[in-house]
This record gives C-alpha cells, structure tokens and sequence, in this order.
C-alpha cells in the first residue's frame, strides 16, 4: 500500500514539477505576455513552486530508496524522518527566497526569525535538539523495549518533538504484556534522564527468571535437569536460528536458594526476547511441571497449609 502510494506522489509531484516549467518558459512568447509586473511576478512564481515541487520529488525518490534498501526499521525510520526534514526546510528557503526576491536576504530572515522564536520556543527547541541526539545516538529505535522516567514500553514513533511507547505492564498488570495504553514523552527528556533498552542492536535477548518451590528433601539434580530440559526444549523451539550458532552462549542456568518459609526455591533463569517474556515463562512452566509431576518420590512440593 504504501509503495503504491509513494509511486503516487513521484508521478504527481513529476507532472506538477513538468507543468510549472512550461508555464516559466512560456511567460517568454508574446502570446502569454500580460504586462512586465504580472510576467515577472508568474515567472518567479511558477520557478518557486518548481523547485519545491523538484525537492518534494526528490524526497520521494530517496525515501522509497531508503525502504527498499535499509532493512533495519529504526534506521529506516529515522533516515525517512531526516529527509522529510530537509525536504521541509530546502522548501521553506526556496518560498521565502520568492518572498524576498533574494536568496541571501532569505537565509537571513530566516535566521533572524529562528532567534526570535528560540527564546519563545525553548521547551520544543529542547525537544528537538533531544530528536537530532537520538538520530545519532541511537539511544533507542522504533521497535526498541524500553524503560525511561518510570515509563516502560515499545517504541512505536519518534517525532521531531516527542516519542510514543506503547505501554508494557502498567498500573493494570502483573506481566509484561502491552497494556494497550499509549505514553508520549517530549524528547528533551533523554538529555536529563538515563534511558534503559532491553532491545540492543547486537544482543536480541535479556535474561529472564521463572521460579518453582520445591521441598527441602527434593532431588535437588532432578529438579534441575527437568527445568533446563525445559528450557532448551522451548528455546529450540522458539529461536531456532541462536541455537544452531554459540548455543552455549544463549544456556540456562539453575540456582536454589532458600525461602523464608519452610520451602527451598529452584530459579531458572534463561534468555528471551523482551517482547515474549511472560509467554516464555508460561511454556517453560507447562513443560516442566509434568516432569516433576511425574516422580513424586523425588520431587515433593510445599504442603498447601504451608504456602
């Protein structure tokens, strides 16, 4: 849908672009000659609109190239957000060039205009200046999970001025799963404010930890081996990709440690990607506890008046 949409806008943006010069160039005839004043005035106008027409186009033409040749959703976001945002300012030049009948009188009401409104606008100034950080940074990306200010969630937009997360967890939860809410947050904020990402470019996993209470007189070995089978089980399943390449990489691990009741707790702790955390727990608890299940002479769990 979109690429046809983008092919919309190259053609139209061609056709305005060849219409406008023709009317530039037929200014010249004497059949189309008004008066000097009006001549001038269409002349400079239809050029105007030409060369921001020729812009627009151009922004086009490289955006479909960044989609067909950046795979990366961040990177491609924030290369699509750039040349929209050159695309705007070169028009806005080229208008206020036609306005003032002089390109360099242009640029410098452009920044005289830009240093009165500095001290008006520093809040979204600020933000911006937070946006241009994050195009280089790349503190986070669109897809990223992330946690900043008290806020958790995945990034679904990063704008000029500020950045949506789609909620995870939230006051409603007691998982990570998305709480359909969404959070806006002004940019100026990651200039003040540490930002974790649980999505970073190289590593696709964060470590996780699932708990089972077990009795003291368990087989402590058994137990182990049941929750790492579990583990390994569903993470071929669910990455088959990692566990072919650096499997020992990506291994689970076991510890006990002792409750403060009358209960020992077998923690298994694996990787998993942040978007999968809570279904990642529940197939792993689905395929051990059968196992343990199994060998009540072995596994004993905690008496229920106990818990």
């Amino acid at each position: 849908m979109k690429k046809h949409k983008t092919r919309y806008y190259i053609v139209t943006y061609s056709i305005v672009a060849t219409v406008l010069i023709l009317v530039y160039y037929l200014m010249d005839f004497d059949f189309f000659h008004f008066s000097d004043k009006y001549n001038s005035i269409i002349k400079r106008l239809s050029l105007c609109l030409f060369i921001i027409a020729v812009i627009l186009l151009a922004s086009k033409m490289v955006r479909r190239l960044i989609v067909s040749q950046v795979h990366n959703e961040g990177d491609r976001y924030n290369l699509n957000r750039i040349v929209r945002l050159l695309a705007i300012v070169l028009s806005l030049i080229v208008a206020a060039s036609f306005m003032f009948q002089n390109l360099y009188t242009a640029i410098v009401s452009v920044g005289l205009l830009s240093l009165l409104l500095g001290f008006a606008l520093q809040a979204p100034i600020s933000s911006f200046i937070g946006w241009v950080y994050l195009v280089f940074r790349r503190s986070y990306l669109v897809g990223d999970r992330i946690q900043i200010k008290g806020f958790r969630g995945d990034v679904i937009e990063i704008s000029y001025l500020d950045t949506s997360i789609l909620e995870c967890s939230g006051d409603y939860l007691g998982n990570d799963r998305r709480s359909g809410r969404v959070i806006r947050f002004p940019n100026s904020v990651i200039l003040r404010e540490e930002v974790i990402n649980y999505s970073g470019p190289d590593v696709p996993f964060i470590w996780n930890e699932t708990v089972v209470q077990v009795a003291f007189s368990s087989d402590l070995q058994f137990v182990e081996d049941c929750l790492l089978q579990a583990a390994l089980t569903d993470f071929h399943e669910q990455y088959p990709q990692f566990s072919k390449e650096k499997p020992t990489l990506w291994a689970p691990a076991v510890y006990f440690r002792n409750n403060d009741y009358a209960w020992m707790e077998a923690v298994i702790s694996y990787p998993v990607e942040p978007e999968d955390t809570t279904g990642r727990r529940n197939r792993i608890l689905r395929l051990a506890l059968p196992l343990l299940n199994a060998e009540p002479e072995k596994v004993q769990f905690p008496e229920g008046r106990l818990r």
